[in-house]
């Protein structure tokens, strides 16, 4: 059970708030902790983020500073000796826990008030593990986080206030300490020929290379001056900022997350508030979004990912291989560059975030982005088309029914919404006359099957949900037509039996599949110019067993996978597959479906360690 948000309104998830394990890391700045098989410590599939070629210049930002309380840690940022603009941006940060019981917390970075990290922590184990740094610590778990912050570049050129968020309670009874160390990578351009100071080379600017079109413009949606998430308890509770902003927006982005806590951490396990008693689960529906809007007016949908964390539903799930994204949440963008010649008019605009359907708690920060043009003071322009409506009306359909001779319901509940939109917008830049029409179509299903005896605990549970969100972005100008398709799918199937034996004693058996799936194609004048291809899928099964006083006593047969493949059309290809059984590393195999296609009919298309 997580404590990211504290309890929560599905008994049989309370039932687990009594069983709270452990967690910890390694500190070593320089190299991330290398999977092993047979190790106990947190192993994740996912990779690390590609580099340039060039030596980066580091700023630490704050170095093993322990969190035993939730008093936020302050340091400051001071702008890196290699002046921008940079070829990439990079924040690493290592975390850890010492070995202990303690509840996974959740982890934020702020820099000048603007979110550069959002995750949870892992739980730790009694067991302390020499993987992490330094060995002779008591570490207990110990993981690696990375973000690309190029698009943040403009946050970094002057010095800024900086605070991490790790609240974390330690008695007596929770006794795991966390630790945290973070640095910023800054990766200069690589150097041309035309560099060269001799005579035979002469500076030209087309023989340099250029830098990745950063934002020009970063404005937090924040607690305060300093950062801080904000708790959106309900669908009229609202995060935003007030602001004149720039005369000059070309593009404007906006960068959401929205991490349930409390009676939201398992929103996708709830349903109608007048079911939740008899079903022995939290209320509110199955179905949240983050809904944006700009001066009242509705402006984009950020669909919300159900994360889990390694204290979620039960803890033996996530050991040692994390959910989806637990450990390293992904914002997720919203294009308003429709609106880019509404923003441009010289008067404050609100920006605004609010989370459907929030039942007591959505910590949410966001961050808008601005591409300027630089050719140009004023930029003209208008929202041609806006069909977005404020919000969904989801589509809720029960068949469920009672046994009259013990009180059992059995039957379903499932849950449907979808949204099809169009916003359009103009700007008059000093390159022409721009259009940008944005298509949105997203569809949300969660089906969920019950057998629920409210008056003796047992509850079967079996839930099959999924998001798919197609996004298109069309732009049209004097340079041609820019085409870019967007298609993600969130999988996610949670089974749970929770059982009462006869000697007073319970259990419970879990079975859980968690996907996040992306592909994108970006088109130039019909031309496809580039693909990528994400798949990310986490698999953990385990039964746990209770006393009648609902201690945990023991589990048994946890086992869990996790399998990351991600390819795009530079050829650029990455594959691993882990495997864990027991708590431990069982297997590591790499390369799959990256070897060359002349390769594949010839060698061994796996390293296995």
């Amino acid at each position: 059970m997580s404590n990211c948000g504290g309890s929560s309104s599905k008994s049989i998830l309370r039932l687990i708030a009594a069983f709270t394990l452990f967690a910890s890391f390694s500190h070593a700045q320089t190299d991330p902790i290398a999977l092993q098989v047979g190790s106990i410590n947190t192993a994740t599939a996912d990779p690390l983020l590609p580099r340039p070629a060039t030596q980066p210049c580091v700023v630490p930002l704050f170095t093993m500073v322990e969190f035993g309380d939730f008093t936020p840690k302050t340091f400051s940022y001071t702008p890196p000796a290699c002046p921008g603009p940079w070829a990439k941006v990079v924040l690493r940060s290592n975390f850890s826990v010492t070995a202990g019981r303690q509840f996974d917390r959740t982890a934020n970075i702020w820099i000048g008030g603007t979110n550069v990290y959002f995750g949870t922590t892992s739980e730790p184990s009694g067991a302390t593990n020499g993987e992490c740094l330094p060995a002779a610590s008591n570490f207990s778990r110990c993981w690696h986080v990375e973000r690309d912050l190029t698009d943040y570049s403009a946050l970094f050129t002057v010095p800024q206030p900086g605070r991490v968020d790790l609240g974390n309670l330690v008695n007596s009874t929770f006794t795991g300490v966390l630790f945290g160390s973070a640095d910023l990578q800054f990766y200069p351009l690589a150097k041309s020929s035309s560099d060269d100071s001799s005579s035979e080379h002469q500076s030209r600017d087309e023989d340099r290379p250029h830098p990745p079109r950063a934002a020009d413009f970063v404005l937090p949606l924040s607690a305060s001056a300093t950062g801080g998430t904000v708790a959106l308890q309900t669908g009229t509770s609202e995060l935003s900022v007030t602001s004149v902003l720039p005369t000059n927006i070309e593009r404007a982005f906006l960068d959401v997350i929205a991490q349930s806590q409390a009676a939201d951490e398992f929103w996708y396990t709830c349903v109608p508030d007048q079911d939740a008693a008899n079903l022995q689960s939290c209320g509110g529906t199955a179905f949240r979004e983050t809904e944006v809007s700009i001066d009242g007016q509705p402006a984009g949908v950020a669909p919300v990912y159900p994360w889990i964390y390694t204290g979620g539903i039960d803890p033996f799930l996530w050991r040692p291989v994390p959910g989806v994204q637990t450990l390293n949440f992904v914002p997720y963008r919203v294009d308003l560059t429709p609106f880019a010649g509404v923003l441009n008019d010289g008067s404050a605009h609100k920006v605004a975030v609010r989370v459907f359907n929030a039942n007591h708690n959505f910590a949410t920060t966001a961050t808008l982005l601005l591409y300027l043009d630089h050719r140009s003071s004023r930029v003209d322009g208008q929202v041609t088309k806006n069909t977005l409506a404020a919000s969904p009306v989801p589509n809720i359909v029960e068949n469920l029914s009672a046994a009259a001779s013990d009180g059992t319901i059995t039957g379903t509940v499932t849950t449907t919404a979808a949204r099809q939109f169009t916003i359009a917008g103009e700007v008059k830049t000093s390159h022409g006359r721009v259009r940008t029409e944005v298509t949105q179509r997203i569809d949300f299903s969660n089906a969920q099957q019950f057998v629920s005896n409210p008056n003796n605990g047992n509850l079967l549970q079996d839930i099959t949900q999924n998001t798919t969100i197609m996004s298109v972005t069309e732009t049209r100008s004097g340079e041609g037509h820019a085409l870019s398709v967007v298609g993600q799918q969130w999988p996610l199937v949670v089974d749970i039996n929770f059982v009462a034996n006869a000697d007073g004693s319970f259990t419970q058996a879990t079975d859980i599949q968690q996907e996040f799936h992306r592909d994108d194609l970006v088109k130039q004048d019909g031309r496809p110019t580039f693909f990528s291809t994400l798949s990310n899928v986490v698999k953990p099964s385990d039964t746990l067993f209770f006393s009648p006083s609902f201690a945990v006593t023991g589990n048994t047969g946890q086992v869990s996978s996790q399998q990351y493949f991600s390819k795009d059309s530079t050829g650029a290809c990455f594959s691993r597959s882990i495997s864990a059984a027991n708590g431990v590393l069982t297997s590591i195999i790499d390369g799959k479906g990256c070897e060359p296609e002349s390769a594949r009919d010839n060698q061994p298309i796996a390293n296995e360690r």
